[in-house]
């Protein structure tokens, strides 16, 4: 093991940490500003209440993504700084644009929108949540467009003097074609990470015991008595999982969607990954998906293999009889390309992860339509194992995501900048060994505290329930409200 080893272990795990929070974060402040814009048009106080209850819960996640995300941006400066050297001029443009325009739109915005109750008109107010959710649906677009261009090099040029790239055409880059068919993506993916979460809060205080007992199956949505306070919170709840359900059943269906059009950019652009991810040795034509495959211990060939014929084809290709390139194939070309060396990921790791994105994404959404066949006609779930998966359901996508990203990265091996720069020579050649295993150790033991302070703090709130609220009259600019309580603290 050496400095670039640890240097890659260490961006990783900060990496993927983050990202848990970034999916939760972008899709939950949008499903936040349609329970609120129900209330607004209704009037209903149940959307108030459930706007008020998940929006907490949006805030704490908020907070620690803004920790971590400024945490994985140092690392280029430590770790990378020949990475940095070297992109610097293309990789800051965006990056800048992201924090100027994207992270201050969010968060002035964000903060409008937590003090902003009954001080602001309904109107004002509830434009603010959207005015964030905008900031962050644009954050991830700029972030986005500077990892595509790692994946996709475009409107750059090679100083000869320097050996640093630089920017050529900034337009190239947002509109990168990696750019465009990995943003909505990757959307699609918090969505369904935000509406599992909605589902599952919601199906554990139905699990509940109740003042009011559930009411029969009537043909229509009859709600619990509205007498007592566990009625209406049963009510409310019901719609919530009703809600997030759908919410992740059009999020599974845009992810599949999306991913077959990245899948054929991805065999366009970089088709060392798309054959990486099916294990595909030998260029095929037509080409079978892998359902399962064991190779030899040096990923040099299959052993054996189930497989669906004509599907990577069609997936990569749009062509039942496409032609799908091989990972033999391709070394050679890219060892008489770019010289000697290995320019295969590590198979298992790609293999695996891109088979865990599915499976866990299509995994959430079977629990999503198990839901809202639970609440069929007005009915109220009452299945033990629908409860036990409703536990596991946001780890589903989260964990999708994550596997995503990992498969995105490590199928990208072994260039940081695919074409341009290897992942060896990106590294700080300055910093040693110990000094990276130092930063490394303490980043994962920081991490780990603020895992178990994220998880205390939305399960303190989630457990909660819905908060009690009266909807305040129009606030009057004439009045002096100085003295007045917060009406939303954190």
């Amino acid at each position: 093991m050496d400095a670039l080893d640890v240097a890659r272990w260490q961006f990783g795990v900060t990496t993927v940490y983050h990202f848990l929070f970034v999916p939760l974060t972008i899709g939950l402040s949008v499903l936040v500003a349609v329970l609120q814009t129900r209330w607004h048009r209704t009037g209903d106080p149940r959307y108030l209440r459930l706007t008020k209850f998940y929006g907490k819960l949006f805030l704490i996640n908020f907070a620690m993504g803004v920790v971590t995300g400024i945490v994985q941006e140092f690392q280029f400066g430590m770790n990378w700084s020949d990475y940095s050297r070297f992109v610097g001029d293309v990789f800051g443009a965006p990056l800048a644009i992201e924090a100027l325009l994207a992270f201050f739109l969010e968060s002035t915005f964000l903060g409008l929108w937590i003090f902003g109750w009954d001080r602001l008109p309904r109107r004002v107010h509830l434009a603010t949540i959207w005015a964030a959710a905008l900031g962050s649906t644009l954050s991830a677009y700029f972030i986005l467009a500077a990892n595509s261009w790692m994946q996709n090099p475009v409107g750059y040029r090679i100083n000869p003097d320097t050996g640093r790239a630089e920017l050529t055409d900034i337009v190239a880059v947002l509109t990168n074609k990696v750019t465009l068919v990995t943003f909505p993506h990757t959307l699609a993916g918090c969505f369904l990470v935000a509406g599992a979460l909605m589902v599952s809060i919601a199906l554990w205080h139905l699990r509940r015991p109740a003042d009011a007992p559930a009411p029969a199956a009537t043909g229509t949505d009859t709600p619990d008595p509205e007498s007592t306070k566990a009625g209406q919170d049963r009510a409310a709840f019901r719609f919530a999982a009703r809600f997030g359900a759908w919410v992740t059943l059009a999020a599974a269906v845009a992810v599949v969607i999306t991913g077959d059009q990245q899948g054929k950019i991805m065999t366009e652009v970089q088709p060392m990954k798309m054959a990486a991810a099916e294990a595909l040795y030998t260029t095929e034509a037509p080409a079978s998906f892998s359902v399962l495959t064991v190779g030899s211990l040096d990923g040099s060939r299959e052993l054996f293999a189930i497989k669906i014929p004509y599907l990577l084809s069609i997936l990569g290709t749009g062509d039942p009889n496409g032609q799908v390139r091989g990972i033999n194939d391709l070394q050679a070309q890219y060892v008489s390309q770019y010289g000697p060396g290995g320019y295969t990921p590590i198979i298992p790791v790609t293999y695996w992860s891109f088979r865990f994105m599915i499976g866990l994404g299509l995994a959430a959404a079977a629990i999503a339509l198990w839901v809202l066949w639970a609440q069929r006609r007005g009915r109220t779930p009452t299945s033990r194992w629908l409860f036990r998966a409703g536990l596991v359901m946001p780890v589903l996508p989260l964990a999708a995501n994550c596997f995503g990203w990992i498969f995105t990265e490590m199928g990208r091996q072994p260039w940081v900048v695919f074409g341009e720069m290897l992942t060896r020579d990106g590294v700080s050649r300055s910093v040693s060994l110990p000094e990276v295993l130092t930063s490394f150790t303490a980043f994962t033991l920081v991490y780990a505290t603020l895992a178990v302070v994220e998880v205390r703090l939305l399960l303190r709130y989630a457990r909660a329930g819905l908060p009690d609220v009266e909807p305040a009259p129009e606030p009057d600019p004439g009045t002096d409200d100085e003295n007045r309580p917060l009406a939303f603290a954190y």
